[in-house]
């Protein structure tokens, strides 16, 4: 019988040579084309040569598993490792903002120090449910497939045996209201006619922004970066063509790119809507912003930040500095429809809670922007539009989504009665 094969990416059996005034230190090592290979190091004395071919072994076995990653690399490396490849990848930036905000405030703080091979499906289940507790669902899920990303890449270089998330329970961010909430016709006029009579709302221009989400379904975000380019006059229809963010240390921004491929979309307005387009735009506003190119498919359009006296400046992330500085930077002039009281960029967490008032000044406590997407999604099927067409207006990759999460139920009577007629006598 013959000697065993040594395991891939270990060592054999020491042997020690004495070669003048010092040692050779040598052994066989299986790399990880599965050929074995002799490795040996020198030094004045034994103990020296060993230490030197220990350390070879090291180096050869971390060059092998791709950036140190091995069964004894701590998490925080593995985390920077696939970071820097996730970055790559070409995602939007809205969602390399959101991964690296469930890195730092999640991920790192508790389990950075944890080795590969001391992550189990035990310790993954108690932190994300640590995490549901703490956060909340839609936290604890975003967090789930960061961590599930990471543990794939790990397993991909074999410093672990497999990705011990996906054997964690299901986070769920269904409503636990219910079923999802949609407007009625007349409830969708009655808030239309309540928010004009709410000083609040007029003031901060939100009237006009329910209006343009009612005619076209489109999410806030992508409602406050319409500029008039977007607009075709002849056709009466808007274009999606990015949607704003904002970003810690560079502010408000349109990010040139739709949150999915799906949202790529031009959406054809309804008459009533027309007259308050072409208002906007004849007073849309003119800036000047500073486009920044990331890659093939996404561009970042800048406005220029208003700083307040005495507010020190944040710097960006290292992450997002790095992204900037890489891109290549030119100028444009834009046209902004739904601009800020002075002239710039909106924040879609101000509109967001604006546009929350006003529902609440119009008895809908409690609702959110999304409630018109709701609404609008409902009313299209209400109205015989095929759901891939529903889906296409909302900018959803899958049809499902939309029937599942936007249509509102009707409760009070169903269309069951004309198809069940041939069962009676």
């Amino acid at each position: 019988m013959g000697r065993p094969v040594l395991p891939l990416g270990t060592a054999g059996k020491v042997r020690y040579i004495a070669a003048g005034v010092g040692w050779i230190a040598r052994c066989g090592f299986r790399d990880y084309d599965g050929t074995t290979r002799t490795v040996e190091r020198t030094g004045p004395t034994k103990p020296a040569a060993e230490r030197r071919l220990k350390e070879a072994l090291r180096d050869r076995t971390q060059h092998d598993r791709d950036a140190d990653i091995n069964p004894d690399t701590k998490l925080r490396v593995v985390a920077e490792a696939w970071w820097a490849g996730f970055v790559a990848d070409g995602k939007t930036i809205n969602s390399k903002r959101v991964y690296r905000l469930a890195l730092e405030n999640q991920i790192l703080p508790h389990l950075a120090n944890l080795r590969c091979r001391e992550f189990s499906v035990g310790v993954s289940e108690r932190f994300l449910r640590r995490v549901e507790t703490e956060f909340g669902n839609s936290v604890a899920k975003t967090t789930r497939s960061v961590l599930s990303s990471m543990c794939a890449f790990a397993a991909r270089l074999d410093a672990m045996d497999r990705n011990p998330v996906r054997d964690t329970s299901p986070i769920s961010v269904k409503p636990k209201k219910g079923d999802p909430k949609a407007l009625s016709v007349a409830q969708w006029r009655q808030l239309r006619a309540y928010v004009t009579y709410d000083p609040r709302a007029v003031r901060r221009d939100i009237p006009d922004l329910i209006d343009f989400m009612s005619a076209t379904g489109e999410r806030l975000g992508e409602c406050l970066a319409v500029d008039a380019s977007a607009v075709d006059v002849e056709a009466k229809s808007v274009a999606v063509l990015g949607t704003v963010i904002h970003l810690t240390g560079v502010g408000v921004a349109v990010q040139r790119a739709p949150k999915s491929e799906a949202g790529e979309r031009t959406i054809a307005l309804p008459d009533w809507a027309w007259p308050m387009v072409q208002r906007r735009l004849a007073n849309a506003v003119q800036m000047v912003v500073r486009v920044i190119k990331i890659d093939e498919r996404t561009e970042l359009l800048i406005a220029p930040r208003v700083s307040k006296a005495g507010q020190k400046r944040t710097e960006p992330k290292e992450w997002l500095k790095e992204l900037l500085d890489s891109g290549q930077e030119t100028t444009e002039v834009i046209k902004i429809l739904f601009p800020t009281s002075v002239g710039s960029i909106r924040d879609p967490s101000n509109a967001s809670r604006d546009v929350k008032a006003a529902l609440g000044y119009a008895g809908l406590s409690g609702d959110t922007s999304h409630l018109l997407r709701k609404s609008v999604a409902t009313q299209m099927n209400d109205a015989g539009v095929p759901i891939r067409l529903i889906a296409d207006q909302l900018g959803h990759a899958r049809a499902s989504m939309t029937e599942d999460y936007y249509f509102g139920r009707q409760k009070q009577a169903t269309a069951g009665a004309p198809a069940l007629e041939s069962l009676g006598f």
